[in-house]
C-alpha cells in the first residue's frame, strides 16, 4: 500500500509533462510549400516520372526535423500524382529548404489529360494544388497538414529544373 500515493503524484506529473510538450507546439504554423520546378526524368506510353523540385519555408521559431511527405498533386483540377516520399531533411527554425520528389504519373489520367485540357497549347499558367502532410519526429507532433495553391508555367518549370 505505501507505492500507491508515490504512484500518484508521479502520474500526475508525467501527465503535465506530456501537456507542457503539447502546449510547447501546438501552436505550429503550416510550413509554406511551393512548386520550383518539374524535370521528365522518363516516358513511355504507360508512365511518366518526374522530378519535382519543391521550396518550403519554416514560419516557427523551431526546428522541423522532416522524415517525409504523403501529398496529392492536382494539375488544372485533376490528379496527376500522389503518393509518400521518404527523403527526410532539416527544416530550419525561420528558415527555408528545397527538396526533390520523384513523382510516377499515368498518362492515359494525368499527364495525357492535362495536354488535352490545354487543347495543344502551351503549359502556362497551369492552376495547382498540393495537399498532403509533411510527416515529421518533433515531441508529440508527428503530422502537419498542408495545402498550397498556385500557378505554375509548366514550361519554364520544365526548364528551370534541368
Amino acid at each position: 500500500m505505501p507505492k500507491m500515493p508515490l504512484l500518484r503524484p508521479t502520474a500526475a506529473l508525467a501527465t503535465l509533462l506530456a501537456f507542457a510538450a503539447c502546449t510547447g507546439l501546438g501552436d505550429l504554423q503550416t510550413p509554406q510549400l511551393e512548386v520550383l520546378g518539374v524535370q521528365m526524368l522518363s516516358t513511355d506510353m504507360f508512365a511518366q516520372r518526374f522530378v519535382v523540385r519543391m521550396h518550403v519555408q519554416n514560419p516557427n521559431d523551431i526546428e522541423l526535423p522532416v522524415k517525409g511527405i504523403d501529398y496529392t498533386l492536382l494539375l488544372m483540377g485533376d490528379l496527376f500524382a500522389e503518393g509518400k516520399t521518404d527523403e527526410p531533411f532539416i527544416l530550419p527554425a525561420l528558415g527555408e529548404a528545397e527538396f526533390d520528389m520523384t513523382v510516377t504519373t499515368n498518362f492515359v489520367s494525368s499527364f495525357g489529360r492535362l495536354i488535352s485540357r490545354v487543347g495543344g497549347g502551351k503549359l502556362e499558367n497551369i492552376d495547382y494544388e498540393l495537399a498532403g502532410t509533411l510527416l515529421v519526429d518533433k515531441g508529440m507532433v508527428r503530422k502537419i497538414p498542408f495545402n498550397k495553391r498556385g500557378t505554375l508555367d509548366f514550361t519554364r518549370a520544365m526548364e528551370k529544373a534541368k
